[in-house]
């Protein structure tokens, strides 16, 4: 599977890390409040689980899924809610907590164990070496801010199940448990995007083999000339103006509001 990323600079030394949205149907359905096709059931899952044929990570994996699963379904069923109910009020809620996650945990989510080539486009004027530089510094930093909080949101749920006795939605209890479940699937997605990127031929030639990929690199580099039309004569001490950014978007089918997080980044 191929993974594109389209990389430029926003503000000084910040840069923008950005996959195009994904349009596949699923993805705009739930975007438009639809809900997903069913998903297995407890049984389903139980016999995929004793059934064998599976390592114990991939077990994990598959509990870990339709747990997540079972909490989209539900966050889904709160925004249908009508407006002013409770439920209405908790999504509101929570898209305000969802707004202060970090762009480049987005951006470590959608890069999963089945990327095996990643193209990276970037404005033809900077050197392919320092975006890819760039872009393993993205995964190394990543992994270890991730594996950080994986750690501390396990060590939280204990502490907020206890708030279960209350005649209450546990709240706290259900968001540190989606907030490690999101620093997993991140920290997954940084070790991925640094074995990538990293240098390691042998670690490649792995990859490669698994997809019967040609390539003798798992990366693709495409310098867009297009980027620096859009780049040049932009002050990117104070950074992009909306307009720039829109038009970036447009052009790469970006998602605005990663890109100014990115800008506006402190």
């Amino acid at each position: 599977m191929q993974a594109r990323v389209v990389v430029f600079p926003v503000r000084g030394r910040a840069w923008c890390f950005a996959r195009p949205r994904d349009l596949a149907p699923a993805a705009s359905a739930a975007g438009h409040g639809a809900l997903p096709p069913p998903p297995p059931t407890l049984r389903d899952l139980w016999r995929g689980i004793a059934g064998g044929g599976r390592t114990t990570p991939e077990n994990a994996e598959a509990v870990a899924d339709f747990v997540a699963d079972k909490m989209n379904r539900a966050w889904i069923g709160f925004g249908s809610a009508p407006e002013g109910s409770v439920k209405s009020r908790i999504h509101s809620f929570g898209l305000k907590l969802l707004s202060r996650v970090r762009p480049s945990e987005m951006l470590l989510k959608s890069v999963t164990k089945d990327v095996s080539m990643l193209e990276i486009v970037h404005p033809a004027s900077i050197h392919p070496r320092l975006v890819r530089r760039r872009l393993r510094h993205i995964a190394v930093r990543g992994a270890a801010v991730h594996r950080k909080f994986l750690y501390g949101s396990i060590c939280m749920l204990p502490i907020t199940s206890i708030f279960m006795v209350l005649p209450l939605p546990n709240l706290p209890f259900f968001w540190v448990l989606f907030r490690a479940y999101s620093h997993w699937r991140a920290l997954q997605g940084s070790e991925r995007l640094q074995l990538l990127v990293s240098d390691c031929s042998d670690q490649w030639k792995t990859i490669l083999d698994k997809t019967n990929v040609n390539e003798c690199v798992p990366w693709n580099l495409q310098p867009s000339k297009k980027l620096d039309q859009f780049l040049e004569k932009r002050g990117l001490d104070e950074g992009l103006d909306g307009d720039t950014i829109s038009s970036i978007c447009e052009a790469y089918d970006l998602d605005k509001i990663d890109v100014l997080k990115y800008r506006d980044l402190e």
